[in-house]
């Protein structure tokens, strides 16, 4: 990935959970400014704060760039012909495909982006639209949903409740620079593709240490283990492939024991704190219509969802349905709720 510094200012056509074009996008057109004065709200002091493990933010004291020669040697994944130099991999503009032939030819927003000022969708949300943990999974999205989102990104809707979450800031700086014609067929491409199971969900007490960098958790050296608390620890399965921007390099995420029993029950509808979740997102949470999949989806984004609309940083056309059903969510729930979701199959 080219990590701390390589994510630090991505990410492509839209993400997260919202809403619709059509119909809806008129609605939103309507409602925008009222849902200005919401978004971006910061947490009441009441309320916990945004959960480390989940934003990731990277810390402020990274190593200065090397100033070494550039290192020019070819890298390789497994089931690859394919060979790029590490700057190669970093390219902005120039992300690496490693099976040209797993999905459908890439429009150029997607595979190059616009430079300088719009990055490859590719890039981010990788060439499959699984993405990574410190944005979003985009494949099987409808077309109209992606969209939607990059518009509440451009109009203030879509916020963090943490603003140092650089790559939603990167969507609200370069990608809602992208043009209709540019958002149309990354949308396009994205809704086309099929989502595959990208994460495994693992119970358990102890769990690797790790850091953060490249705005996700990464395993530390040294091989030690810890308590996992009351966290989800979501990273990479091949550190080194997901480094290499590798799309058939997934992740596991380690959850507490006993959470994805508990998120079932929340997400039935059956505890008082939240409502039926397949109501909206279809059996399985295999989503339905405009409304978006939740099932095999990274759970630290769908924490960073769940709180960031509780928060009040994340509006747009359709959260104001999502905003009962997370009013009494703690943090504890949206892990569990999130670790269930993650565990079903998309």
């Amino acid at each position: 990935m080219g990590y701390a510094g390589a994510v630090n200012r991505t990410i492509k056509v839209r993400c997260f959970l919202t809403a619709v074009l059509g119909v809806l996008v008129v609605a939103g057109a309507q409602n925008v400014e009222p849902q200005k004065q919401t978004a971006g709200r910061k947490p009441s002091s009441k309320r916990e704060p945004p959960p480390s493990w989940a934003f990731a933010i990277n810390p402020s004291n990274e190593p200065a760039a090397s100033t070494d020669p550039p290192d020019t040697r070819l890298r390789h994944v497994p089931n690859s012909e394919a060979a790029f130099t590490p700057a190669q991999v970093k390219d902005f503009f120039n992300p690496p495909d490693w099976y040209p032939h797993d999905h459908p030819a890439m429009p150029g927003i997607v595979a190059h982006g616009r430079a300088p000022d719009v990055f490859a969708c590719g890039y981010c949300h990788l060439p499959n639209g699984q993405g990574r943990p410190e944005n979003s999974s985009l494949a099987g999205l409808s077309a109209a949903y992606i969209v939607q989102q990059l518009a509440d990104f451009k109009n203030g809707l879509r916020k963090s409740s943490d603003p140092r979450h650089a790559p939603t800031n990167a969507m609200i700086k370069n990608e809602t620079q992208a043009n209709d014609e540019e958002i149309t067929a990354a949308a396009g491409y994205f809704a086309a593709l099929r989502p595959r199971p990208w994460i495994r969900v693992v119970e358990t007490n102890t769990v690797p240490q790790t850091h953060v960098a490249g705005w996700m958790l990464v395993p530390t050296i040294g091989g030690h283990r810890e308590p996992i608390g009351r966290r989800i620890i979501e990273t990479p399965e091949n550190l080194e492939c997901t480094e290499l921007r590798d799309d058939h390099s997934g992740f596991i995420a380690y959850v507490p024991v006993g959470s994805i029993k508990k998120g079932a029950v929340l997400a039935s509808g059956a505890s008082s704190r939240t409502l039926r979740c397949a109501t909206c997102h279809g059996v399985g949470l295999k989503g339905r219509d405009n409304v978006p999949a939740l099932a095999g989806r990274s759970p630290s984004y769908i924490v960073r969802q769940l709180y960031d609309i509780r928060s009040g940083a994340r509006a747009g056309v359709t959260v104001h349905a999502m905003k009962e059903v997370v009013a009494k969510l703690t943090v504890d729930d949206m892990a569990a709720l999130a670790a269930y979701s993650a565990s079903l199959k998309p």
